[in-house]
């Protein structure tokens, strides 16, 4: 085991935490062939077999497991090094890790910009995924915060609201329902619908909302991407649900409107959340409380007219 490097558990434990050597080499920015040399070289200083492979599937061996506990210990132990000596250097340097649910992306790098240009020590890692993505890695603890518009369930956190995040029926300037008023919410039964991927939390929130009307809509597609869900509506192929901030760039509303539908908009809400009882390192705390005040300003920038 002294012949082991941390490189090659960092390889380990994302071979390991994705079940994949293709999903861990696009995690590290690595070629396939690297990751497995990796594993291959650490499986021969530990001296024993650490997945078995049984059709196209990986599964972690006895040896496998303890070796990915003890290189969870190890990695946090550095973490916290890490943020002693960040607390120790202020703000001059360290590292903040974010997860953000999808959605999110519209308004956080409009936030880190700025951050980074007051505090320009600081390296940043923004990971964009959907709830059930956030829920995964927030199960593991691997970033400092967290930004989703649905609390996880089953697990402790400390949240704090951030910002509205409303959703709306968006469909093409042609379609026949574009500029009526209070649509009735049964009009939707009757039309072909976008939706996001299953463990999206914005399809979760359409999808309650449906059940409490008893509504039945029609999926012809399922897009992981809303930029991808905007461009299929352009393309008249149905409509969808989406959050306002999707539509507040500069031309983002070509082609699309939003329609005046009852029970619209869902609001929804975002929080900042992260591991109960988590000590956040000085760079995190402060990124923390700047986000909470940044967050009127994206406020009134959604509220404005589009």
């Amino acid at each position: 085991m002294q012949q082991a490097t941390l490189h090659q558990l960092k390889v380990f434990e994302a071979v390991a935490r994705h079940n994949s050597f293709t999903r861990a080499a696009e995690e590290l920015f690595l070629t396939q062939p690297t990751v497995s040399m990796q594993v291959k070289q650490l499986t021969r200083a530990v001296g024993l077999p650490l997945f078995d492979q049984v059709g196209k599937r990986l599964y972690l061996t006895e040896a496998g497991q303890r070796l990915l506990v003890a290189s969870r210990e190890i990695f946090a132990k550095l973490d916290q090094l890490e943020m002693v000596m960040a607390d120790l250097k202020g703000l001059r340097q360290g590292k903040l890790r974010l997860a953000v649910i999808t959605t999110a992306k519209y308004f956080v790098p409009r936030l880190l910009g700025p951050f980074c240009q007051q505090y320009p020590g600081i390296d940043i890692s923004l990971q964009v995924t959907n709830h059930l993505g956030i829920t995964e890695r927030l199960s593991e603890n691997l970033d400092d915060l967290y930004i989703v518009s649905q609390l996880p369930e089953g697990l402790l956190v400390s949240s704090h609201p951030v910002l509205k995040n409303p959703l709306v029926v968006i469909a093409s300037t042609k379609h026949p329902l574009a500029g009526q008023k209070n649509i009735p919410i049964t009009s939707l039964m009757h039309e072909p619908f976008i939706m996001r991927e299953p463990g999206s939390g914005t399809r979760r929130s359409v999808q309650e909302l449906f059940d409490r009307h008893g509504i039945s809509v029609k999926v012809r597609l399922e897009l992981g991407s809303n930029e991808a869900i905007k461009q299929a509506i352009r393309g008249e192929l149905g409509i969808s649900v989406l959050s306002r901030h999707t539509l507040v760039l500069q031309g983002a509303l070509e082609g699309l409107t939003i329609l005046d539908v009852q029970q619209f908009p869902i609001e929804n809400q975002w929080y900042v959340i992260y591991p109960q009882g988590k000590q956040l390192s000085i760079v995190a705390q402060t990124f923390f409380e700047y986000l909470l005040q940044e967050a009127t300003m994206i406020a009134e920038q959604i509220n404005a007219p589009l």
